[in-house]
This record gives C-alpha cells, structure tokens and sequence, in this order.
C-alpha cells in the first residue's frame, strides 16, 4: 500500500496524508479522522527512512534511564517514563533510552547520539543545581524539555523553591528553556496542614541535605505551613541521605528529642517507610507512648492504646504515592506523572510545529507557554 492508496480512499490528496501523518495540526479533524481510518482499514505503514528524508526529522524523542535505586524512589521515574512513551505514541514520536551515570557521561551520550541517532529532542530528568546538561544542548540548538525546574548554582540552594512555585524555582536557575514540574512546597504544606488540622503541633520533617533543589522546596513547604500556624519549625528537622534505613534513624533521632514529635513529613517515601518502621518497632516494644514520648521502662504506658494503624502514636506522610506506600498503607503525596509526561511532549510538539494564529492552543500575546508546574495531590491512608 502506498499514500497514494490511501489518499485515493479518503477521497483527499496526497499532501493531505502526508499532513495528517506528519503534522496534524494542519488537517480538520473530520479529515484527519478519514484519512486515519483509511489507513488503518489499508494497513498502510508509513516508512520512516523516507519520512525522515522529506521532513529532516527522526521522530525520537530521548530521555534517560535512571539509575536503579532502592526500588521504592525509582518507580517514580519509571511511572513518568511510562506517561512519557504513551504520550509521546500518541504524538507519532518513539521515545529513544539511553543510560548515563552521571553529568559528563550523560553529555557524551547526547553527542553520541546526535551523531548515531538524530534524536528531534531530549527530555531531561532530574534536576539539580549547577546542571550543566541545559546549556550544553542549548548552545547546539537541540531542542530539550526538563521534567524538573532549572535550580541554579548551589550556592543559590537557600533561595530555590521559597515560594514554593514557579518564581521560585525560576529564580534560582535558567527561565529561557521550556520545563514541566510538580509544586514539591505544595505537597508538603497540604500534608502539613493535614496534620495541624488534625490537631498535631510538633510535626518534624525527615528530608535531604540542603543544596538539592528538589528537597529544598519540599522543605520549604513545611516550612511555610508551620510558621503560618505560629509553630517555630526550629529543632523539628532532620536531614539525611534518600533511603529506608536512613529514614529509620534519623526517625529515631527526633523521637529521642527532649520534645518528641507527634506526626512526620517526608520528603521521599523511602524515608518514610523507615520513619514508620521506628515507629512501629518502638510501638510494639512498648517503649512509645501515646504521646510520642520514649519511656524510661520501655512499656507502654498509656491505658487503652489501640493496637494497629489506628494505634501509632506518631503520624507518617510520605511523598510520591508509590506502590510501595500503598501495600502499606503509608500516606503519600501524589505527583500526576501522566500529566507531566504529556506536558513535556507538548512542549516540544509546539517547539517543532508552533500552533497558526488563531488556533485554540495557540500562544498568547505575552508568549509560548514554556513552564508547566503542576499541582500534587494528598492521598491519605492509616499511617495519617
């Protein structure tokens, strides 16, 4: 079958398939729709050497692999990577893997791939402060989205993310190139507020060492939430590296506090899956009071404590919403990793094929729309 064959079916032009498999935005969705029907009523298969040769383009899109982590953090990315490859189908892209371990072998596999590949474009994930990854594809004019804001140089780590928004986060780094993220303040101020509605006071919070641009706004938004309720957030705090065992101790460290907490949150649910195992252990060995409070004779000692989620006398909230945390019944923080995904393929479909005048997505007066940052979601289970 060739686009002849299909074109003749649909009763339309050549041009006019060729429009509808490469730039659809051109064609009237009562074409497009007979057009596609025709084609798969044809089994018409486009041939992508000869697509490539008459449009320049590849139609690739490569992001990376993250490395593989404790198992509970990384099915974060691998959820987005999954929006990503579905979205990006829907577009006519295919999406291209590459590994890298860090920075500079990262770079080196865009110029290797450049050369090997013609990826259109990159999805860049994870990042970070002082990223070098931006302005290295830009200054090759390769087109590239991130999913995660422009953080700046470390020493503006104290700045990212105060706002808990866009100004934040845009300060601190590189407005110019288009980005997509998830309001990490907003998550935790909402989980926050949860737990002071609930009637909690001394709410620490278990995260990263500063300088991670990601952990800082997530910092940030607990923050905000316990100084909006009058509370000094001061001493509540504990940082550490992203892992269970992490999260356990450093749970620890704040329970032993001379003025325990009553209710945790997390910046990542690996630490809070530790968090709610020092909990539970202390719990079950009677060596934590209702009140939080660690007991000299290490039995319980408060009467009618409950046994079960219901029962824990220090309140967990985690972030990410991962399957981990829901087998569990940890309370999370959602991200919408679908949306994101399909907001950084959007980007870039309107980078290659910017909408005509007029057109319902068309930009507005003050610009292309190029930040996207979405709004996350509270999800509450037994641990809350």
């Amino acid at each position: 079958m060739t686009i002849t064959d299909v074109a003749r079916r649909a009763g339309v032009s050549r041009q006019t398939v060729s429009n509808v498999l490469n730039s659809p935005e051109l064609v009237r969705e009562e074409t497009r729709d007979r057009v596609r029907e025709a084609i798969e009523a044809l089994g018409y298969r486009a041939s992508q050497a000869a697509r490539q040769m008459r449009t320049g383009r590849s139609r690739l899109i490569a992001t990376r692999i993250e490395p593989d982590r404790d198992g509970i953090n990384g099915s974060v990315l691998d959820r987005f990577l999954h929006g990503l490859t579905a979205s990006a189908a829907r577009a006519g892209y295919r999406i291209l893997l590459y590994a890298a371990g860090d920075e500079r072998s990262e770079i080196d596999t865009f110029d290797d791939l450049v050369g090997s590949h013609e990826p259109d474009a990159f999805v860049l994930t994870s990042t970070y402060h002082g990223d070098g990854r931006p302005a290295w594809l830009r200054e090759r004019r390769l087109p590239f989205v991130t999913f995660g804001r422009p953080w700046g140089n470390a020493g503006n780590a104290g700045n990212a993310g105060n706002a808990g928004g866009a100004s934040g986060g845009e300060a601190a780094g590189d407005p110019e190139h288009p980005w997509v993220d998830v309001d990490g303040a907003a998550g935790t101020a909402a989980a926050t507020r949860h737990l002071l509605d609930a009637g909690h006071r001394r709410i620490g919070f278990l995260g990263w060492p500063p300088g991670s641009g990601v952990g800082d706004d997530r910092r940030s938004g607990w923050t905000r939430a316990l100084v909006g309720a009058g509370i000094d957030p001061a001493g509540l705090d504990q940082a550490t590296d992203d892992g269970v065992a992490d999260g356990e101790k450093a749970a620890r460290d704040l329970l032993r506090a001379e003025q325990p907490i009553t209710a945790l949150v997390c910046a990542s649910d690996s630490l809070a899956l530790g968090a709610l195992h020092a909990v539970r252990s202390l719990t079950a060995s009677g060596q934590l009071t209702a009140s939080g409070r660690l007991t000299a004779e290490g039995r319980l000692t408060v009467a009618g404590q409950a046994g079960g989620e219901e029962g824990l006398p220090v309140r967990v909230i985690g972030f990410d919403d991962t399957p981990v945390a829901k087998a569990v019944g940890l309370s999370s923080v959602s991200q919408p990793l679908a949306e994101a995904a399909a907001g950084c393929v959007g980007l870039l479909t309107r980078l290659f094929d910017p909408p005509s005048p007029g057109a319902p997505d068309a930009p507005e007066a003050g610009g292309p729309r190029t930040h996207v940052l979405l709004q996350p979601s509270l999800v509450l289970r037994q641990s809350s």
